[in-house]
């Protein structure tokens, strides 16, 4: 559990510590003539000191979740803000046309593929490293192909770094698989050899 948001910029959460709730403990009895069970009243103090205790750590957990829920939003906007940046990287004279959005359909997974290297081939002098191609293409998912990629900026993957492993993640997900290319080249070499 943690305590006190107050350096929101810092990123530093003070861990709870058991004096930010004192209980009270009284000494044991002295005389063997007295209960050894606490009495009502004392009892009542410890109950009510464990209310409190749990209050202070449920108002504690709801703002750690109104925090989140803000950064997270706030991380949304700054992924958008990214896409937007690299959509205006787009050059106006560009022989290759600019890649449609991906929603997410594992049939046009191929044809969003082919698109984005052959765009990123022409423009190799921007696109000069795994980390652009990949945000490249992050700018151009949307739908459930957008939901999909959240957690891996979220935990901030190394595929986010590594074009070939991201690819291979989309296809993975997406439902594109290479031992159907491979049967169709297969079907492929077997008609030339007939002719």
């Amino acid at each position: 559990m943690f305590a006190g948001t107050g350096d929101r910029g810092a990123g530093k959460v003070k861990p709870l510590c058991r004096t930010d709730f004192p209980l009270k403990v009284e000494a044991a009895p002295q005389s063997r003539s007295e209960p050894l069970s606490p009495s009502p009243s004392k009892r009542f103090t410890i109950v009510d000191e464990m209310v409190l205790l749990l209050h202070a750590l449920l108002v504690r957990h709801h703002a750690l979740c109104m925090e989140n829920s803000r950064l997270v939003t706030q991380l949304r906007l700054l992924v958008c803000e990214r896409a937007t940046l690299l959509r205006q990287v787009r050059r106006r004279n560009c022989p290759v046309p600019f890649p449609s959005r991906f929603h997410g359909e594992s049939g046009r997974l191929p044809e969003f593929v082919v698109q984005t290297m052959a765009y990123m081939l022409v423009n190799d002098d921007i696109f000069c490293n795994d980390g652009m191609k990949v945000a490249f293409l992050i700018s151009l998912l949307s739908g459930e192909a957008e939901d999909w990629v959240v957690p891996y900026i979220l935990m901030d993957s190394p595929i986010l770094c590594d074009y070939r492993a991201f690819v291979e993640e989309m296809k993975q997900y997406f439902g594109w698989d290479d031992d159907e290319e491979d049967d169709d080249d297969d079907e492929d070499d077997e008609e030339d050899d007939d002719f």
